[in-house]
């Protein structure tokens, strides 16, 4: 649970425009892991379910910042 309120912390003290970037690089980091794992499987099949789980909240955060609250 902690790394989930770490990784919130983290994210809150973001611009928008960093919040984008962060979303558009960890959107290519899944894509990349989703292929990785339908040729072999991976070690870890939970990262990938971790990452989206991640995206989710940093999009989360950019509408937060866009609406305005």
């Amino acid at each position: 649970m902690s790394k989930k309120i770490d990784f919130l912390k983290s994210v809150q003290g973001m611009s928008e425009t960093d919040l984008v970037a962060r979303i558009r690089e960890d959107e290519m980091r899944l894509k990349k892991l989703s292929f990785a794992h339908s040729v072999t499987p991976l070690e870890n099949p939970q990262s990938i379910r971790s990452l989206r789980r991640d995206i989710a909240r940093l999009k989360t955060q950019l509408q937060k910042i866009q609406i305005g609250a």
